[in-house]
């Protein structure tokens, strides 16, 4: 059984960073995509963030975090930098994983495993 365990969430400024991670175990990593998703307020859909596919063979992002975050992995560990946060990027940050050899996708039900999730704040 994969698990995934968040952490890296705080209260940040407006335009400042963070990095947040997902530990992962009972597997290999590379046996699985991995996605990114925020919440932003209880109730709200979840939204993908970034989604790295299996091996590394491509990561993609969502218009909104473009040019502003940045997802890596490394060993069984997967990374989200955050840069220039903004009020709007406030929520719980969740990783995910799929076992699978399909392209990324920000469809939450295509994933199988969760993590707890991380908080992020951005406030002045």
């Amino acid at each position: 059984q994969l698990q995934l365990v968040e952490s890296g969430g705080d209260l940040v400024q407006p335009g400042g960073s963070l990095k947040l991670s997902c530990a992962v175990s009972g597997n290999h990593l590379e046996h699985y995509n991995i996605g990114w998703f925020r919440q932003q307020a209880p109730g709200k859909a979840q939204e993908g963030v970034s989604c790295i596919s299996r091996r590394g063979a491509g990561t993609i992002y969502a218009d909104s975090t473009k040019g502003r975050f940045f997802m890596s992995r490394e060993e069984n560990t997967v990374f989200l930098q955050l840069s220039d946060l903004q009020p709007e990027d406030a929520g719980v940050y969740y990783c995910a994983a799929v076992w699978s050899g399909n392209l990324c996708s920000f469809v939450p039900v295509h994933y199988d495993y969760w993590g707890p999730g991380t908080q992020v704040t951005v406030s002045s």
